[in-house]
């Protein structure tokens, strides 16, 4: 048994709870909203129809796709122990990391799947629609959702680390909704108060910056704004993605570094654990 097999049954498992259907029906009924009702303006104020669907989509994802992968992952770990199937996992001949990398990579599959066809479905529509679709905004749309899927391989990995290091599934998803309210609303609403308190005196462009990583979701949001000008300069954040000095690669590489670090800290505290 390897980390395949694993992400296999945990594949399996969502599709039988039907996890991937409401997934990808949600994502794609919002989507479908968002796109319709969002491009109505576009002719009027000169932009285009798929950059107002991007900006639409990522401000969507940013509250929706952590909660999925929280939902889905919160009890990966805890969940198989108190059920006593994760006992008999590891009496085959499979490391501790292969389980985990395994479920991870079975969920990651999940979410990337309902997120391509549930937004692909919107742009399809878009195109159906009869709507102008260049490069520069298929580029970005792009960009978009694979940010997007990442975004949802952080929180399955925070969800994967509160799971191995609770001791039973309700404090797992009580952990990860607090997690889940911190990072995508109270810490945005904590930096906003702190920037009108200070006024420009003591915050640098820097610490700012600094500030700004120290959050996924504003990563996500940033990347998504930066070096598009089409879809910044209508966007609710355009002052602060103009202003930012970190790059698109800069923004990528902190996205990925925000995956790595929770997942690896999940797989040596469940290396750790008594079953």
């Amino acid at each position: 048994m390897n980390a395949l097999i694993i992400a296999a049954k945990e594949i399996h498992q969502a599709i039988r709870n039907r996890w991937v259907l409401a997934a990808t029906l949600l994502l794609a009924g919002l989507a479908l909203s968002l796109t319709f009702l969002g491009s109505v303006p576009t002719g009027t104020v000169g932009v285009r129809a798929l950059d107002v669907v991007i900006v639409s989509l990522s401000s969507l994802t940013i509250f929706l796709i952590p909660l999925i992968a929280l939902l889905i992952s919160h009890d990966a770990i805890i969940g198989d122990m108190e059920r006593g199937t994760m006992l008999l996992l590891l009496s085959y001949p499979v490391a501790r990391w292969q389980v985990l990398l395994g479920k991870f990579i079975g969920h990651l599959v999940v979410l990337a799947f309902a997120t391509c066809l549930g937004y692909g479905i919107a742009a399809a529509a878009l195109i159906a629609a009869g709507s102008h679709i260049d490069a520069d905004s298929l580029t970005a749309f792009a960009a978009m959702i694979g940010s997007s899927v990442l975004l949802g391989a952080i929180f399955v990995a925070i969800g994967y680390l509160v799971s191995a290091l609770v001791r039973d599934r309700g404090t797992a998803a009580g952990v990860c909704i607090g997690l889940w309210l911190l990072l995508v609303l109270i810490y945005d609403m904590a930096l906003l108060g702190l920037l009108a308190l200070d006024q420009g005196r003591n915050i640098s462009a820097t610490a700012l910056d600094a500030l700004l990583l120290l959050n996924p979701t504003d990563v996500y949001r940033l990347f998504n704004l930066t070096g598009f000008a089409n879809v910044s300069t209508f966007a609710g954040m355009a002052g602060l993605a103009q202003s930012t000095t970190l790059s698109a690669g800069v923004l990528l590489a902190t996205l990925v570094l925000w995956t790595c670090v929770p997942l690896g800290f999940a797989a040596l505290a469940f290396s750790r654990r008594q079953l």
